[in-house]
């Protein structure tokens, strides 16, 4: 039986390849969002109850600690009849559940309650000092992010090499270093040695981007080292794993340009280990930098937490729970979606 083929003039083009690479372009783009899709609401199918869980038990803590507000403004020598009329006050003689709702409900508007201490608004209080904290944290992951990829990528190119062994004992090196020693050293050889940048204080970016850098480089510098440590290590382990793998050797023997075949293959499928480091670091650089943050004399968030903590403000220490929880949760979907969007693997649901 004859077939039918089309023949084109010399130097002549297929009329439909452009409407096939369009439509081809296409179906990837649809899959790709099915793929994002998909992995967000696996993510919030996990969330929504964590967050749920959470804040319950976040709420629960005022009745565990057993403080009351009457004791902070009475005194310890307060009687049981001046301490009920004060618990009536801020509604803590209602059932258990009844505060619980009305809190939430509160939380889930952006209110947080009222200070024991000085009763003022606590999300007034939070977001003051959030903004100090995700600004150091914010440049603290980005040069984590830049040095890591960079130093993690080196390694694992040269790896077994001289470079590689000096690249894994310097990361180890920074890697048990705590913040505050790094910071006081920050300081001594670049505020007070060298006058680069001042060592205490903080200026927003409202006032002037240059000054907010200048007061803000020192202390993400202090906090960057265990990032950069972290995600250096695990950056180099999916990369050499990933040169590992039979999709390299095809990629090889198929003679792919060394560069296309690290980021198209090795890169994609060995980046995954990072990132996820990367969801757990950024909420911890904002809540776990008190005592940096006592160094360079700054009021943020892990600062206000131990002040609300030893005041025993429990409102207040439970809107900092609830704002470490969302952005635990925050960060850990965006890890997710980058996941499901940049890596092969992960889009195999593997």
């Amino acid at each position: 039986m004859p077939t039918h083929t089309h023949a084109y003039p010399a130097g002549a083009t297929d009329p439909d390849g452009p409407a096939l690479r369009k439509g081809a372009a296409a179906a990837r783009a649809r899959h790709a969002a099915g793929r994002v899709l998909a992995a967000l609401g696996r993510s919030v199918a996990i969330i929504v109850p964590v967050f749920l869980v959470a804040t319950f038990v976040t709420f629960a803590l005022r009745s565990m600690s057993g403080l009351s507000p009457a004791r902070i403004q009475l005194g310890e020598n307060a009687t049981p009849e001046a301490i009920g009329r004060v618990e009536a006050q801020w509604g803590l003689d209602r059932p258990f559940l009844a505060q619980y709702g009305d809190w939430f409900t509160g939380v889930l508007h952006g209110q947080l309650g009222t200070s024991w201490v000085n009763g003022a608004d606590i999300s007034t209080l939070i977001g003051l000092g959030l903004g100090v904290s995700l600004s150091v944290a914010t440049f603290a992951l980005v040069i984590g992010v830049v040095v890591g990829f960079g130093l993690g990528t080196l390694a694992a190119l040269r790896r077994t090499t001289l470079v590689d062994r000096a690249i894994t004992g310097f990361v180890t090196v920074i890697s048990v270093m705590p913040a505050f020693v790094v910071g006081i050293v920050l300081v001594a050889l670049f505020s007070v040695g060298v006058p680069l940048f001042p060592s205490a204080g903080y200026v927003p970016a409202e006032q002037g981007i240059g000054p907010w850098l200048s007061h803000i480089t020192l202390p993400a510098l202090a906090l960057s080292f265990d990032v950069v440590a972290d995600v250096a290590r695990q950056l180099r382990a999916g990369l050499v794993a990933a040169y590992d793998e039979n999709y390299v050797t095809g990629a090889v023997v198929r003679g792919l340009s060394p560069r296309r075949i690290f980021f198209s293959h090795v890169l994609r499928n060995g980046v995954g280990p990072a990132l996820a480091t990367l969801g757990q670091k950024f909420p911890a650089l904002v809540g776990a930098s008190v005592v940096t943050e006592w160094i360079f004399g700054l009021q943020g968030f892990g600062r206000f937490a131990n002040d609300s903590a030893q005041a025993g403000d429990v409102p207040a220490v439970q809107g900092v729970l609830v704002v470490s929880i969302v952005l635990v949760v925050s960060f850990n979907l965006i890890v997710n979606l980058v996941l499901a969007r940049v890596m092969p693997a992960s889009q195999r649901g593997v």
